[in-house]
């Protein structure tokens, strides 16, 4: 599929698979739950455990950061480019929906800018879901043909390549730098 197509699945509260800086990811419009309730479903996670929300730009996540508790140390943190991807536990903002953040008051956001997410979050003016793309006890997709054998052949899924990253994000906390997943 081609990016109009993706954006337009998306504008339409559907599920996609779409290339990131190491594997293929899932997303979903983060602010219609029955697109997540469907990514829950279709990739067997728990809702407590809370998303990932990528975006190209800043101020697209800024609707879900709880913007109070950051000072600018962190904000040069979220916004500085890394030689491999990070994704930032930031607290969130009171009105980011559980179904989001799951069992925490905390979101994990991540700028990304691999062109794929720069492309599908300019056209649909929203961030995005991101977990990887696989069914439970699979490896994650590192291309779309990949997501379409797990997923069925008529899976949106976004025909670009994956970047250059070779594991998935590194998972730090905003205040402590706790590492929660290696990258």
């Amino acid at each position: 599929m081609k990016v109009a197509q993706i954006v337009e699945q998306l504008k339409q509260q559907q599920v996609v698979a779409y290339p990131t800086e190491a594997v293929f990811g899932l997303g979903c419009d983060p602010r219609s739950e029955s697109a997540v309730k469907k990514l829950l479903i279709l990739k067997q996670r728990p809702v407590e455990k809370g998303l990932i929300l990528v975006a190209h730009k800043l101020e697209l996540l800024l609707p879900f950061i709880n913007t109070q508790q950051l000072h600018d140390q962190h904000w040069d943190l979220i916004t500085a480019h890394y030689d491999r991807p990070i994704t930032w536990v930031v607290p969130a903002n009171q009105d980011t929906p559980k179904f989001i953040t799951g069992q925490f008051s905390s979101l994990a956001v991540r700028l990304c800018t691999h062109p794929a997410v720069a492309q599908i979050c300019e056209q649909t003016g929203f961030a995005i879901t991101s977990t990887s793309a696989n069914l439970s006890g699979h490896p994650p997709c590192k291309t779309a043909q990949e997501v379409r054998s797990q997923f069925g052949k008529f899976f949106p899924a976004l025909d670009m390549p994956v970047g250059n990253a070779i594991n998935p994000s590194e998972i730090r906390d905003i205040f402590t730098q706790q590492i929660f997943r290696q990258g």
